[in-house]
């Protein structure tokens, strides 16, 4: 077998990056059903089944929003919606509370526990939908706009292209597909395994140094001759979208 063409990784894959929400439920019909329609609606989905599950779910890779059901076996919704909070990684993650408990003082307490929205059972699928929407719009705006920007830097999802200073920026589809990861998560350190995951996804096998080759094209793309570098590079730890490296 020629070792040349032997299957590393999938390179082409080209899929959009899609927002992932992290279902966290533990009645198994009721997670098919909010799949389903997230699924339907655009989202990345995930489950965990429980409230230990779902903060070792969330310390593995970060999603860009937690669906948090109210009673959860081994640790409440609340106590995980706390402990979340506490950590600087997740402490601005968009949370909203998904439970059967509909009065105001219960509302009241998930709100305060750190949910940034409160849905009561039974839901409609498109009302959450809507919901979760909302959110991320006015948490993470980057996810529900048609351009992404960071320093002078602009990028245009729906033209697929990338300026700097207003020239353009010449990119393959990975490097775009990394930068774009990037500016949806300015400051944010990644590593290689992370990027792996989020940028060419985790059903495909590409060697951590990949990263690097890749990193090392969109440096050159973004930065030509004269402009400041905005990857920078922590060591033993990986790679940041920041303009004050």
């Amino acid at each position: 077998m020629n070792v040349a063409t032997a299957p590393s990784r999938r390179e082409a894959h080209t899929a959009s990056v899609k927002p992932r929400v992290l279902v966290v439920e533990d009645e198994t019909a009721l997670v098919e059903l909010l799949r389903y329609n997230l699924e339907q609606a655009g989202f990345h989905v995930s489950v965990a089944y429980d409230g230990e599950e779902a903060l070792a779910s969330v310390q593995e890779d970060v999603p860009d929003l937690v669906l948090l059901d109210w009673m959860l076996p081994l640790m409440s919704g609340i106590e995980v919606c706390r402990q979340l909070r506490r950590q600087t990684i997740t402490a601005n993650l968009p949370i909203i509370m998904l439970t059967a408990r509909g009065e105001e003082g219960d509302r009241v307490r998930g709100l305060d526990a750190g949910a940034d929205d409160y849905v009561a059972k039974p839901f409609s699928p498109t009302e959450l939908v809507a919901r979760i929407r909302a959110v991320l719009r006015r948490i993470r705006p980057a996810l529900a706009d048609e351009a992404l920007s960071y320093a002078d830097i602009v990028m245009d999802l729906v033209a697929h292209r990338v300026t700097r200073g207003g020239k353009p920026v010449h990119l393959g589809p990975t490097e775009f597909r990394l930068l774009r990861h990037f500016m949806e998560h300015p400051g944010r350190v990644f590593s290689r395994e992370q990027l792996l995951d989020s940028v060419w996804g985790k059903d495909v096998y590409v060697e951590a140094r990949t990263v690097d080759v890749h990193i090392r094209r969109l440096r050159i793309a973004l930065n030509g001759d004269d402009r400041a570098d905005v990857i920078r590079t922590v060591r033993a730890a990986g790679y940041a979208l920041d303009a004050q490296a």
